[in-house]
């Protein structure tokens, strides 16, 4: 670690996070201690702060006092994570049916956010100062397991609006002060890419961060070039906001000559979970209870695929109580070789929209599809859209490699998958643009329907 490094992760960004009335130094120590606990001792910990946290709720926040009530639910007399079965799930409408309700009573300050809206349901929520703190001491605590800390040189191809409208002077002035420099995910252009690369190579960054969709697509407009981008010391390739690929990771690890951190989360769920350098993904136990369930809401056993639900337990400000993340995803049940107690999520499928439905009643992840279309001869770029009517349209970018004969091989391949019942149609299109917060997605299904059972799953 530098001496700068040090300067900043010791003594600016501390000031940084106090003057913006955060405690995350303090309970990022706390944290760095705490994930060597064993699972058991997390587990009761984990029970503990989410009595407090629901007795908290029913005090102060409205719409959470009278379900309480409706529902006959005690939660001072919460002792395990199957207690708070008794309680309804959260979803996206109910939030925006119930917003003024949902904040508490004693809240301080609180800060307008919204999502995105890549899943088709784009949300206007609250956070306090609370889960500020809690989401920066996780992402830092993360962020040291590979060897790197704030103040290490760092690019972040993002597209979030939130992020790029505060580009004001004091935060370009912190970012300068901090090392972090934002590429905006949103133009992919080869021109812009191009620029982007030669930022790279002249900043020389320790880690990079960003949308895996987008440095993916950068890496393969560096290999397509012939720009060396493997000896600049780049440490680590952290990837956020969406589902990360097979193929994405390896493009992106074999261009930029250092590992992928996987992480999980979402600006409303929080962060959920982080990749350590043994390979586990694993998740923020001490302030984030994760449930996986089926369809009913019925828990799956470990190792069994299930939608992600999140309880943040800090959110008493506005609170998030088994909030359907539209993710799916399977436990782990054994300890990873790190050494950490944290809890381990075996697998991360992506969202429920990112499974295509046949009209025979399958569901398959988005895997399925696109391994019939990447790396087929011409293929630029590609989407799959599914429509309300489970009829799918295959978007390419073809280059003059991509003949008659590929683009037929290529509807074979998907045909066989799909069954000769789901209807597919192929078009080429000039471009592929970004998903409004700059993600690029592989797949896109307005198909409503419940989330893939693990059973029906083809991968």
């Amino acid at each position: 670690m530098s001496a700068y490094t040090r300067l900043c992760s010791g003594v600016l960004f501390p000031i940084h996070e106090r003057l913006k009335g955060h405690d995350s130094v303090s309970l990022r120590k706390e944290l760095e201690a705490s994930q060597w606990l064993s699972g058991e001792e997390l587990a009761r910990q984990q029970a503990t702060r989410l009595r407090n946290f629901l007795c908290a709720v029913v005090r102060t926040v409205p719409y959470y006092r009278k379900l309480f009530a409706r529902r006959g639910f005690d939660p001072g007399t919460l002792t395990s994570l199957a207690d708070l079965e008794t309680v309804p799930r959260l979803t996206k409408s109910l939030i925006r049916e119930n917003v003024e309700e949902l904040k508490s009573t004693e809240a301080g300050k609180l800060i307008r956010y919204n999502t995105g809206g890549s899943s088709g349901e784009p949300l206007v929520f609250y956070m306090g100062m609370d889960r500020v703190t809690h989401d920066v001491a996780a992402k830092w605590r993360a962020t040291r397991w590979w060897n790197v800390d704030i103040g290490d040189p760092e690019i972040v191809l993002w597209g979030s609006p939130v992020e790029l409208k505060r580009q004001d002077r004091v935060k370009t002035l912190r970012d300068f002060a901090l090392r972090s420099w934002l590429l905006p995910a949103f133009e992919m252009s080869d021109a812009k890419m191009t620029e982007y690369l030669q930022t790279i190579r002249r900043i020389r960054p320790r880690m990079l961060f960003g949308y895996a969709s987008a440095l993916a697509l950068l890496a393969g407009h560096a290999r397509a070039n012939s720009v060396q981008m493997s000896d600049l010391g780049i440490q680590v390739t952290f990837t956020t906001g969406e589902t990360l690929y097979p193929d994405q990771r390896q493009i992106i690890e074999e261009t930029f000559g250092a590992p992928v951190a996987n992480g999980y989360g979402s600006r409303d769920a929080g962060f959920i979970a982080h990749q350590c350098p043994s390979g586990s993904l694993h998740l923020t136990a001490e302030h984030i209870v994760v449930e996986l369930l089926d369809e009913e809401g019925t828990p799956v056993a470990p190792g069994e695929t299930g939608e992600i639900v999140v309880t943040h337990l800090a959110t008493r400000d506005f609170p998030f109580i088994r909030y359907r993340t539209g993710d799916m995803a399977a436990l782990a049940t054994e300890r990873c070789a790190c050494g950490r107690g944290l809890p381990i999520l075996k697998s991360v499928f992506g969202r429920s929209t990112d499974f295509i439905r046949t009209r025979s009643g399958n569901a398959m992840h988005a895997l399925a599809l696109i391994y019939e279309v990447r790396d087929k001869p011409g293929v630029q770029a590609f989407k799959f859209i599914q429509a309300e009517d489970l009829s799918i349209e295959l978007q390419l970018v073809a280059g003059v490699e991509l003949t008659a004969q590929v683009e037929s091989d290529i509807v074979a391949g998907l045909q066989r998958r799909l069954g000769a019942d789901t209807p597919l149609n192929v078009t080429r299109v000039e471009r592929i643009p970004a998903e409004k917060s700059g993600k690029y997605r592989y797949v896109v299904s307005r198909a409503t329907a419940p989330a893939a059972r693990a059973s029906s799953l083809v991968r």
